[in-house]
Parts: C-alpha cells; structure tokens; sequence
C-alpha cells in the first residue's frame, strides 16, 4: 500500500482486492509478425461488428434492440480480458475510427433540412428534420457506452475503460481526431451521470470502515498518508473528511477534500499535517478558518468531470451548519510544476550565452559566491534536489527572487488565456482569489523538488465567488490580492522573459 506504514495493514486496514480480469472469451490477440498482426487485426474488426449494436432507424430511435444486452456483455467481457494496455488501445483506437458518426446519412439529413429551409412549411416539419440531422450526428460508439451503462456494474466499467484511454493517449498509444472525440463523447456522458444530484456527500471518521479508510489512504496524491496514525490524525479532532460517492456505487469514493479547521489562514503545511491539534476535544471559539489542503481523485477515468468544484460547494454548506459563525475558506495549494517551468528558464537563458534575466545584478552575484559558480547553471543542480533548503544563506538569497517568479508563474504564465497551473485554474475557476504566496511552506522532498519549498492560498470569499468565476471564465480576469500583484510587479521590474 503506497505511503502507509508496515503496522498498518495488520492494525486498522484490509488489503484492497481488485477484482481480476475476467477469462478471455475466444476472440482476437495480438502478437508478433505482419501476417499475423494483420489477421487478428481483421479478426478485432470483425469482433467489433458483431459486439457493437446497429444504430436503430430513426423511427425506432427510442426503442432497444433486442440483442443489445448481449452484445454489451460480450464487447464488456471480451475488453476485461485484454491484458496489455497496447490491445485495449487498438480496441480502442479501432471502435473510434470505425464506429463513429455515419458521414452519408449526415450529408443525406443535411441536405434535407437545407431543403426545408428553402421551401416554407409548417414548423413542425423542419423541427423533425432538424432532429433527425441531431440523431445522425451521434456516433455509432455512442449507443455501445449507453446499454453498457445499463448492465450491473457497467458505469464503473466505462469509467475505468475512459482511465484506459486516457492513459493509452499519454502513453501515445493511440493518437488522432477520433479517438479525441470519442473521449469527448464518453466524458460527457459520465458528465451527466456523475452529475451533483446523483452524487452523495459522505464523511470519513476512525468510526468509517475498514476498506473506506484504506481507500481515501491509498487515494492521497497531495501529502502522503504515512501511518495508521497519521490517517487517525486526519479524519480526528479539527480535521475534516469529506468524499463524493455515485448513487450506483455508495460508500466508493470518487474524489476526496481533506479540511483542516483552525484559528487562521496557515502559510505551511507542516502545521497541518505534522503538528498535533491543540487538543482531543474541539473547542469552537478556537475554530476560525476551514482551510482545504488536499483534494484528490479517486478515478482517473473521471478526469474532467467537475467533481472537485461540486465537493467544495457541499463541503462549504455543511461546514456552515455545523459553525455557523465560520467565515473564512482557504486553500492551501501546491504549486506543481513551478520548478519545472523555472529549470526550463534557467536552462534556456544557460545555452544563450548565459544571459541573465531572472535575477538583478545583485542577486546573481550573491547567489554565485554562495553556489560557487555561474547562477544559471549552478541553480539547476540545487533545485533538482532538496538539499538546498539545508542552506539559510541560500534559503535567504532566493527567497526574493522565487517569491516573485511564483507569482508571475501563477498569474502571467497562461494556456489558452487562463492561468498554465491546473491548480490554480481549478481554484480561479471556482471564484477563488490568488491570495497569499507561502515561502518554506513545505518542507518535504516533494514540495521542495516540485515548487521551490512554496504554496499558495487561494481564499474563498463565498459572496464574491460567482463574480470572480464569471470573470475568470469570460474574460479570463485573476483576481489577486496586494501581496500577489506587489510580486508581480516586482517581477515586472526586476525580471525580464
């Protein structure tokens, strides 16, 4: 069990039991050689025709085939049996490309609206031949997913076939429009079936089962769980434990919030996740601020679905009833990839000449005579690991110029117009705002490796959340605190990209 401590198992937590792939029904398998490859590719194809139901006539678009179940249990059964990524991802990349929308009955309806438009008749009749141009319009795979959906088990099914391609499309195993609309397809559909009012807020305590514990363990990407201890620690005295299940699936967590409920706004994590609370009995009147330091999800396949901004809002709602005097929400945020971008600058300016426009004058020269050499090239090897933070006069020295390049990175780097940072684009989203920087604000290997030892807050101000949102999202506007855009324009003024 990743990041659990060896009593665990034995002390609090069962081992999780996935369950194994079914047997390999008769079908097609890849293997070496062109004739052969060749052959068990037309077999696949040949496979995929007879698991994949017909598109019904358009005036039987509401009914099911009869022969649907089966043919859904058997493409369920038969992909169940592919054990190498490389066979799901040509299943895959062969369902998109040759199950997807029938082009001739597209240009067919096409041209019968086009006609309907030109020749005026009752509305009625144009509103059908729009509809029936809709129905063309939807991929043949389409009809596949929804009667799988149907079967026992079938959503968490597709969800995990969504985590296969999304991780066959990183891996570049399959590549290509379709199969990028065929993701867009299937993340729509589980839009709407993992949409809020079929979602359930559940908390975590010591008292949760067995099997619960372990899963919100095992799920934590941001902060390790260590130990029994720690994970008692978690869900104990001023913390919170929330988590999302599927109406289908009760008691399976999709994503999970973590919330550390304390007197004011942390600027570290250490004080969170190392630091005992004040005390085993929750004194209210020392219960200020809800700071959320950790959200994760569960299921990859469910990447994109806006799970984590629903999970916030409810959380937000049950904190509110159970203190109703609480007014202040927070993030304490990561900042993955800051070191990366930053390495990526040095590594640059390194190869032109050395040239030097992150750091003024001075700052070089200190940095130099700490590092004992050229500051491009001597920084990248101290930030590729965590020893620096063993220095305080280094500590000291880049404190100033990684403050104010964080801040550039969070607020001016963009993709597409909206901040490059999936974290902090998931907080702006939300209505957050950028508020407070955090130096030396997590001090373990991942947070100094992956974002220079920094974290960031981004506070909730819950009647302010909807016009920021609206803001960020149409005109792509951050809003930031004084601390954050005193940083930028320091950036603006010492630094130069």
């Amino acid at each position: 069990m990743r990041g659990l401590g060896p009593g665990l198992a034995a002390r609090r937590f069962l081992p999780l039991r996935l369950p194994a792939r079914p047997q390999r029904p008769p079908g097609p398998r890849l293997s070496s050689g062109p004739a052969a490859v060749g052959a068990q590719e037309r077999a696949m194809d040949e496979f995929l025709r007879r698991a994949v139901p017909a598109t019904p006539p358009y005036e039987l678009r509401e009914k099911t085939p009869a022969s649907a179940e089966g043919q859904c249990a058997d493409f369920v059964s038969f992909y169940g049996g592919l054990a190498e990524p490389a066979e799901r991802a040509e299943l895959l990349s062969r369902l998109a490309q040759s199950f997807g929308v029938d082009h001739g009955q597209v240009a067919e309806q096409s041209a019968g609206v086009l006609q309907q438009r030109e020749q005026p008749r009752e509305a009625a009749v144009l509103l059908q031949a729009e509809d029936r141009l809709r129905y063309a319009l939807v991929p043949r795979y389409r009809g596949l997913f929804h009667h799988i959906s149907k079967l026992d088990g079938g959503v968490r099914f597709l969800v995990q076939l969504r985590a296969d391609l999304l991780e066959a499309q990183a891996l570049k195993l399959v590549e290509g429009p379709h199969v990028r609309e065929m993701n867009g397809v299937l993340k729509g559909m589980l839009t709407e079936w993992f949409s809020s009012g079929f979602l359930n807020l559940e908390r975590v305590t010591w008292h949760s089962s067995c099997e619960v514990l372990q899963k919100v363990s095992e799920s934590e990407a941001v902060h390790p769980v260590k130990n029994w201890m720690d994970m008692k620690r978690r869900v104990g005295p001023y913390r919170r434990c929330y988590f999302f299940s599927h109406s289908s699936t009760p008691g399976e967590p999709l994503v999970v919030l973590h919330v550390a409920l304390t007197s004011d706004i942390p600027s570290n994590i250490q004080a969170i996740v190392k630091e005992c609370p004040p005390s085993e009995t929750e004194e209210k009147n020392r219960i200020g601020a809800a700071i959320f330091y950790s959200i994760s999800l569960t299921q990859q396949g469910l990447q994109g679905v806006e799970l984590g901004t629903f999970l916030i809002k409810r959380v937000v709602k049950e904190l509110q009833k159970e203190f109703p005097h609480l007014g202040t929400f927070s993030s304490l945020s990561p900042i993955p990839g800051f070191t990366k971008w930053l390495l990526g600058l040095l590594n640059s300016q390194a190869k032109d000449h050395g040239r030097n426009e992150l750091f003024t004058d001075s700052e070089s020269k200190e940095i130099s005579e700490i590092t004992g050499g050229p500051i491009n090239e001597t920084l990248k090897g101290f930030l590729s690991s965590n020893e620096w933070v063993k220095s305080e006069k280094l500590v000291r020295a880049l404190q100033a110029p990684l403050m104010r390049l964080c801040a550039w990175y969070l607020y001016g780097e963009k993709h597409r117009g909206y901040a490059l940072n999936p974290v902090a684009n998931f907080h702006l989203q939300n209505g957050a705002v950028l508020w407070r920087i955090n130096w030396m604000a997590d001090l373990s290997l991942k947070g100094v490796t992956g974002s220079c030892s920094l974290m960031v807050n981004y506070r909730y101000y819950l009647d302010e959340t909807a016009t920021n949102s609206v803001a960020y999202l149409g005109s792509k506007n951050i809003k930031a605190s004084e601390q954050v855009l005193s940083l930028v324009a320091q950036f603006q003024k010492n630094s130069k990209l």
